[in-house]
C-alpha cells in the first residue's frame, strides 16, 4: 500500500492505520442513523437522544490535544494502540447499557479512544509511509474517513433492522481485537520528543474545550441561561491561562502559532464548518426520513446509501487531481455543491418520492468528495517542517469541534422547534458549508 517495493511489515502497518481510522469514523456517525429507534427503546425525547452524539463529540474535544502531545512524548505506537484498547471497552460498556445516561456514560469514554486514534492517525503516517508518498497516505486515508463518515447511517440502518442497536458496537470488538494484534507486531514505534509533558496545560486545555462545550450543550438542551452563561466564562478563563502558559513555547500543546499560516488557518476553518454541516445533516436527515416522509428504518438506511456511493465515485477523482487543480477551487467547488444539495434536501415536500431524495443526497455526496481529499491534503502540505504532529492533531481538533457544535446546534433546533426541527437543522448545515465556500475561496486569494 505504501509503494511497490514496500516490505509485507509496512503493508500491514499502513492497513491497521486505515481500518483503525475507518472503525473510530464509522462509530462517531453511526448512531446518527438509529437516533430515532435509540431513542423509543430506551424512552427517551428527541433532543435528548442526541446526548449519545453529544458524549462522543465531548469527549474527543477534550482528549484530543493532551493524547496527541502524549504520542509526541510517550510514543506515537504507544498512545496509538492504547486509544485502540479504549475504544474497545468502551464500545463494550456501550453495547451493555440499558438506559440514556449510561449508554452515554460509555459513549464518552469510547470518544476518549475515537479522538486518540483520529488525532494520532496522520502523525502515525509519517512512519509507515516513505517521504515521496506521505501525501497520497494522507489523501488515501482522508479519503476512508470520508467514505466512512457518509457510509456509517446506511451500515447503522442495516445492523439496526437485522440484529438491534446494541451490535453498532459489539461489532467492533473483534476488529479492535485484530487491530491490536497487528498493530503491536507491525507499527513502527515513532520518534519521541526530549521535551515532558506539560501537564498543567493539559488540564488547562481539557478544562476550556469542556466546559465551553458543556456550556452550549447546556444552552442547547434548554438550561436556565445562568449556568451556560457561567461554564463559558469558566472555559474561557481556562484558555486565557492555557494561551498564557504557552507563551513562547517552542512546541506548545494548543499549536495557534499555526494558524497564521494562511493556508493553513483557513484549511482548518473550512475542516470545522464541513463537519458540523456534515454531522447536523446527519442527525437532522433520519428524523425527516422517519417523522415526516413516513419512511422505515431500513428504508432511512438505504435512503442514505446515494451519499456514500456519490462521494466514493467523487474522492479517488478528488486524490487524482490533487497537484494539478488548484485545491482552493476543488474545495470551494466541493462545498457548494454540498450546500446545494442540503438546502434542496431541507426543501423536500411531504410527498417526495424516493427518486427527489436520491439525487439530492447524492449531490451532497459529491460535494464532500470533492472537498475532503483536498482540504486534508493542503491543511498538511501548508504546515511547517518538523509539525506535522502539531498539524494533524490541529486538523483533527477541527472536525471534533466542528461534529460537537454541529450535534449541540441540532439539538438546539430540534428543542426550539419541535415542528420543523429537522428541516431547520438541514437549512443551518447548508449555511455552515456556505461559509467553507468563502473559507476556500479566502485561501485561494493569498
Amino acid at each position: 500500500m505504501t509503494d511497490t517495493t514496500a516490505r509485507p511489515v509496512e503493508r500491514l502497518a499502513a492497513l491497521t492505520v486505515a481500518l483503525a481510522v475507518t472503525v473510530s469514523s464509522l462509530d462517531g456517525v453511526m448512531l446518527n442513523a438509529t437516533l430515532p429507534t435509540i431513542a423509543a427503546q430506551l424512552r427517551a425525547d428527541p433532543h435528548e437522544a442526541i446526548w449519545v452524539v453529544n458524549a462522543y463529540q465531548l469527549a474527543a474535544a477534550i482528549v484530543l490535544l493532551p493524547l496527541g502531545k502524549a504520542a509526541d512524548i510517550f510514543g506515537h505506537k504507544r498512545i496509538y494502540l492504547g486509544c485502540v484498547l479504549l475504544f474497545g471497552l468502551g464500545s463494550l460498556g456501550s453495547s451493555l447499557a440499558h438506559d440514556l445516561p449510561t449508554l452515554a456514560v460509555w459513549r464518552f469514554l469510547q470518544g476518549c479512544g475515537g479522538a486518540g486514534i483520529m488525532g494520532i492517525t496522520n502523525a502515525m503516517l509519517r512512519y509507515v509511509y516513505p517521504p515521496r508518498s506521505f501525501a497520497l497516505g494522507v489523501a488515501r486515508n482522508s479519503m476512508l474517513v470520508a467514505i466512512a463518515l457518509a457510509i456509517g447511517p446506511s451500515l447503522a440502518s442495516i445492523i439496526v433492522t437485522f440484529a438491534g442497536w446494541r451490535w453498532l458496537f459489539l461489532i467492533n470488538l473483534p476488529v479492535v481485537l485484530l487491530l491490536l494484534a497487528i498493530g503491536i507486531r507491525t507499527l513502527p514505534p515513532g520518534d519521541r520528543s526530549a521535551h515532558s509533558f506539560d501537564w498543567p496545560s493539559a488540564v488547562f486545555s481539557m478544562a476550556s474545550f469542556g466546559l465551553i462545550l458543556i456550556a452550549i450543550d447546556a444552552g442547547a438542551h434548554g438550561a436556565a441561561m445562568l449556568l451556560p452563561a457561567m461554564l463559558a466564562a469558566a472555559g474561557l478563563g481556562a484558555v486565557t491561562l492555557l494561551l498564557r502558559r504557552q507563551r513562547g513555547m517552542a512546541m506548545p500543546l494548543l499549536p495557534v502559532d499555526l494558524l497564521r499560516t494562511h493556508a493553513f488557518g483557513l484549511s482548518v476553518a473550512c475542516m470545522f464548518v464541513a463537519s458540523a454541516a456534515q454531522l447536523i445533516a446527519y442527525i437532522g436527515l433520519p428524523f425527516l426520513f422517519q417523522h415526516d416522509l413516513g419512511r422505515s428504518q431500513i428504508e432511512t438506511g438505504l435512503l442514505f446509501l446515494p451519499w456514500p456511493i456519490a462521494l466514493a465515485v467523487a474522492a479517488p477523482v478528488a486524490v487524482r487531481l490533487a497537484g494539478r487543480v488548484d485545491p482552493s477551487r476543488q474545495c470551494a467547488l466541493g462545498l457548494a455543491v454540498m450546500a446545494a444539495g442540503l438546502m434542496a434536501l431541507a426543501m423536500l415536500g411531504a410527498g417526495a418520492t424516493t427518486l427527489d431524495i436520491v439525487w439530492r443526497m447524492a449531490l451532497c455526496g459529491i460535494g464532500y468528495g470533492l472537498f475532503q481529499p483536498a482540504n486534508s491534503r493542503t491543511l498538511m502540505l501548508s504546515a511547517p517542517d518538523g509539525r506535522l504532529g502539531s498539524a494533524s492533531v490541529m486538523g483533527a481538533s477541527a472536525r471534533v469541534m466542528g461534529q460537537a457544535i454541529g450535534a449541540a446546534v441540532a439539538a438546539m433546533l430540534f428543542r426550539m422547534l419541535p415542528d420543523d426541527g429537522r428541516v431547520g437543522a438541514l437549512a443551518v448545515a447548508a449555511l455552515f458549508a456556505v461559509a467553507g465556500v468563502g473559507f476556500s475561496v479566502g485561501r485561494g486569494r493569498k
